[in-house]
């Protein structure tokens, strides 16, 4: 199978996940009629995607957290508690009916988190208050001193040094020797010795428990899926998640603070970094739509913004390795979801590059001016974004409706356009998020 799909051509590949986003295995639709609606909402999809005119413009609000507090969960419900979880996703879509389903993978694994001791991130009632969302936990996980160690040998770094700082129970492979050592007899043996240790007992028997948890929480988000795309019929949009090099290495290793320094005081351990992971991010986005059947990768951009860095600095850090990401999922037929976070105000004509084919590209905009998006994407790319998710809190549903008409009339009448948040919604007014989600079926429609 593997090889036979390695002989297409990256349209065909293309054309092949299309396929199989129309086509989702172990559906049981309710109804044919329920089927069809699925499949027109997976053809507004592609139709906006390869920049062709859909019936109407695609709703495409990021939920967050928000189902949870519109169901009157707590947050923490939705990390642990999988029929509320599955309960609370059911009641948003069902009541506001957006044209793609919402994640559960995202939710229900505060099981898994604890057990593993994670250190990353705290979420709702570990770290964080029981209502409040995820709250990244900055810190230095690659020491300054480290970088040739990962550049050297990215597996052992991760295993040796990484993951016992990120993972709590993980801390007894601090103790392994490089699995290159073992090599004959005696090396054989060597390498065992760290598992005879009651720490190592303790870290198998841990991984046990979050492996058994885990298994529970992919089983159930499963179901949960397959309920709203069957009763329902929205289809699901993410597929997987990768990363842009720069991030991967400025994030959750180096921390900020860190990597601003780093790229003045060792630039080109920064850049040969950055460069180990293009390989590493493409097949992490490519196995991961394999095992979804979704076509579409996320790749969140943290670092990149207007405010963050120089612009010359993004050329020389950001964009070319982002770029090497982008250009190597679309050969395996892949269609990159770039969530551009912050403004991209200076960066349009840097991003909107020629080498970058049309039409199979998705971006969704935080706080960039949309109008000065469609100036360059016009023919070029898909996009949206640029409703704030304040409004949904802070405004009447009245000027929502008007803000979302007026977004559409200026952005998206001639295709190539989803109407989307500019980022995650935790919390908003529910007649709000009606508005945004009426006035994009009314004023949306192609005429």
């Amino acid at each position: 199978m593997q090889s036979q799909q390695s002989a297409l051509t990256s349209d065909q590949k293309f054309q092949e996940r299309l396929r199989k986003w129309k086509s989702p295995e172990g559906i049981a639709f309710a109804s044919p009629q329920i089927e069809q609606e699925f499949k027109q909402r997976v053809q507004m999809m592609i139709d906006a995607i390869q920049l062709r005119k859909p019936e109407r413009v695609p709703v495409c609000p990021m939920a967050g957290f928000f189902p949870f507090t519109y169901s009157g969960v707590t947050l923490q419900d939705a990390m642990y508690d999988h029929q509320k979880l599955g309960d609370s996703l059911m009641k948003y879509h069902t009541d506001f009916m957006p044209d793609v389903m919402g994640g559960s993978l995202l939710f229900g694994l505060g099981k898994v988190l604890e057990t593993l001791d994670y250190k990353l991130y705290h979420w709702p009632g570990h770290g964080v208050g029981p209502d409040r969302p995820y709250q990244f936990a900055e810190g230095e996980y690659m020491q300054a001193d480290e970088y040739d160690h990962f550049l050297k040998d990215p597996s052992d770094f991760f295993m040796r040094s990484y993951l016992p700082r990120v993972f709590g129970v993980l801390n007894s492979w601090r103790t392994m020797a490089p699995l290159t050592d073992v090599l004959e007899i005696p090396s054989a043996a060597m390498f065992a010795i760290p598992f005879g240790l009651s720490e190592m007992a303790e870290t198998c028997k841990r991984l046990l428990d979050a492996g058994k948890a885990a298994v529970e929480w992919v089983q159930a988000g499963m179901a949960i899926s397959r309920k709203l795309i069957g009763t329902l019929g929205l289809p699901g949009f993410v597929g997987g998640f990768a990363k842009a090099p720069f991030d991967c290495v400025g994030d959750t290793m180096r921390g900020t603070r860190a990597i601003l320094l780093d790229i003045y005081r060792q630039p080109k351990k920064v850049l040969a970094a950055v460069e180990k992971f293009v390989p590493i991010e493409i097949e992490t986005g490519v196995r991961s739509a394999n095992a979804s059947r979704y076509p579409i990768v996320m790749l969140p951009l943290h670092k990149g913004a207007d405010s963050f860095m120089s612009r010359k600095n993004f050329q020389t850090f950001y964009w070319p390795t982002l770029k090497a990401v982008i250009l190597g999922l679309i050969e395996e037929g892949v269609i990159p979801y770039l969530f551009v976070e912050g403004s991209y105000n200076q960066r349009l004509d840097i991003i909107c590059d020629p080498d970058i084919p049309a039409g199979k590209t998705f971006w969704v905009f935080d706080q960039t001016n949309l109008r000065e998006v469609k100036k360059h994407f016009t023919g070029w790319a898909c996009f949206g974004g640029n409703v704030p998710a304040s409004m949904l809190i802070a405004v009447t549903p009245e000027e929502v409706y008007a803000h979302v008409r007026d977004l559409i009339r200026d952005v998206g009448q001639d295709g190539g356009y989803v109407l989307s948040t500019g980022a995650p919604i935790d919390d908003a007014r529910p007649d709000n998020l009606r508005a945004l989600i009426a006035a994009g079926k009314e004023y949306g429609a192609y005429r």
